[in-house]
């Protein structure tokens, strides 16, 4: 059986809260691909990118769906159940 992501139900429709990632945006700093809150709006960058603010995020507020936010993704990642699925746009 595969993993099933049991966090649906916290999925709001949201506002990003910037154009790029927030706390590097804030540092003047870089990332390598973005993610996008699905609970909050929050955007931060992924995990390759050095300063995992995305990650950050889930550990700090405990929300754990983010989706691409990037052009032509269409895929969102529950931190909490370690699983990917297409995206509910």
């Amino acid at each position: 059986m595969s993993p099933r992501c049991t966090h649906h139900n916290q999925i709001h429709e949201v506002t990003p809260s910037a154009d790029g990632c927030e706390e590097c945006l804030q540092m003047g700093d870089t990332w390598v691909h973005l993610r996008l809150c699905l609970i909050c709006g929050h955007v931060g960058c992924c995990d390759s990118s050095k300063n995992k603010h995305a990650s950050k995020h889930f550990h700090a507020a405990g929300h754990p769906l983010v989706r691409s936010f990037e052009r032509g993704e269409d895929w969102m990642w529950c931190y909490e159940d370690r699983v990917t699925m297409a995206s509910p746009r």
